[in-house]
């Protein structure tokens, strides 16, 4: 809870630091005060912390964990951002605000304890990305990004919000631990149609929020037309905050209906692994291929759903943490190469390992770690999900994932091969300081990880 309070106190005080021109201020404090709210966050760990608020929300070490990781995230994206938006507007304070908003809103997701507070928190977080999406006002594809991402977002709330009602019509609760009550009390044949149909629609609103297909019509051209950095933000914290979300859901009150919502999510699953793994082999654009992979890559985290069992929360756990590392990595390196050749093209790696090996080393292993080759944290986070689908008997869908798997290495490794085996079109790229630190902690995790991955074994 204090975590939370702190990123809300932290928005308004960034907000007042941009309304006295302190702007020299501004990431210092924010760094800090995300680094301080993180800090409540980990104290919580371990600690008895029922219910508060009559029920709403629970901060126990389910959401202590994925609070740690969308403010790490959060953190590590800030640091990339400096000077960034300077380019951008004079108003640099509104645009830390709001990230810091849309961060307090996702610490509400991975938090709650009745599906109101869940709709709150997907509400705060969606209407500030809807802002961050289009913040580069004169930028004709931002503009676009910001307008098909709030059109969707909201066609898909509706569903959401209308699935929370049938779900109270038919347990009368919105408290998580009442409407398992209500699923475990009745033999299944009693069970309302309204919990059938709200499942439903709840798990249509929480697919597109995660970018799973055919839900992720909107993910490529908003992670396209939004700037960088913003995209950065949306495929890691959102991305992890909406698992987050989705998992406790489901793992709390829909396991004894698992046999009505399985096959269509096994279903969606396998389409997912093969429209952003496919697709992803035709890209030339370097943002647009992370785009497609961050839809695979979301296939592989419905796994915990699908195969849903005491282990799901702590291979989403994993999965988040190598997930957002690597691409971190690979989308400090696309903010590099745009600020040197103004383009988003694989072509603008050409030659690399030449001209940068430091950072052609670290994008090699986030590209290897995507892929899930040995000794990165992606094999481990793809380990655990293949293990978790097999000891719940789903072979063939292990079979399609490694399949899949395959496939992803090929596009992954085409950016490998243009570091190291094609000929230079541009000159040396200089890495700032705070790009170094970035890059330096996100490596160093994912080699970790990959080689010692008891290090997070039994924190969640």
């Amino acid at each position: 809870m204090n975590s939370l309070l702190t990123i809300s106190v932290l928005a308004i005080l960034v907000l007042y630091l941009g309304l006295f021109k302190a702007k020299k201020a501004l990431l210092p404090v924010t760094i800090l005060g995300l680094l301080f709210a993180l800090g409540n966050a980990v104290v919580q760990w371990n600690q008895f912390n029922p219910p508060i608020f009559h029920g709403m929300m629970q901060f126990d070490n389910y959401a202590v964990a994925f609070s740690s990781i969308v403010i790490v995230s959060t953190i590590l994206i800030l640091l990339l951002s400096k000077n960034y938006f300077e380019r951008i507007s004079r108003h640099v304070a509104e645009y830390y605000a709001v990230m810091l908003f849309s961060l307090a809103g996702m610490v509400v997701m991975v938090s709650y304890h009745n599906l109101t507070m869940l709709f709150i928190g997907i509400e705060i977080m969606s209407v500030s990305l809807y802002i961050l999406a289009g913040i580069k006002k004169q930028d004709f594809a931002s503009n676009e990004a910001a307008l098909k991402y709030f059109l969707m977002g909201a066609f898909s709330t509706g569903f959401l919000l209308f699935g929370v009602a049938l779900i109270y019509g038919a347990s009368g609760s919105f408290d998580l631990e009442v409407i398992k009550g209500s699923l475990e009390k009745v033999q299944p044949k009693d069970i309302s149609p309204l919990f059938y149909a709200g499942i439903l629609l709840i798990s249509v609103g929480l697919l597109f929020k995660v970018g799973a297909a055919p839900f992720h019509f909107w993910t490529p051209d908003v992670y396209d037309g939004a700037p960088t950095i913003i995209t950065t933000f949306m495929s890691t914290a959102v991305k992890t905050a909406g698992f987050a979300a989705f998992l406790r859901l489901f793992a709390t009150c829909f396991v004894p209906l698992q046999d009505f919502w399985m096959p269509a999510m096994l279903t969606i699953t396998i389409i997912t692994l093969f429209v952003g793994n496919i697709t992803a082999l035709y890209q030339h654009s370097f943002k647009r291929l992370l785009a497609y992979s961050s839809i695979s890559h979301a296939g592989y985290m419905l796994f915990a759903i699908v195969a849903l069992n005491g282990n799901s929360a702590y291979g989403v756990f994993v999965y988040a943490i190598v997930y957002s590392a690597a691409t971190i990595i690979a989308f400090a390196a696309l903010m590099l190469i745009q600020s040197q050749t103004a383009s988003d093209a694989i072509d603008g790696l050409n030659g690399l390992g030449k001209r940068n090996p430091w950072l052609a080393f670290a994008v090699t292993v986030a590209m290897l770690s995507l892929a899930g080759i040995p000794l990165t944290g992606g094999f481990i986070g793809k380990f655990i999900m293949f293990s978790n689908a097999l000891s719940s008997y789903h072979i063939w869908l292990v079979i399609l994932a490694v399949v899949n798997a395959v496939i992803a290495i090929f596009y992954y490794l085409r950016v490998v091969v243009a570091m190291y085996f094609k000929d230079a079109e541009h000159g040396n790229i200089v890495v700032p300081a705070y790009f170094k630190l970035v890059l330096v902690i996100t490596v160093a995790a994912t080699i970790l990880i990959g080689i010692y991955p008891a290090v997070l074994t039994n924190l969640i």
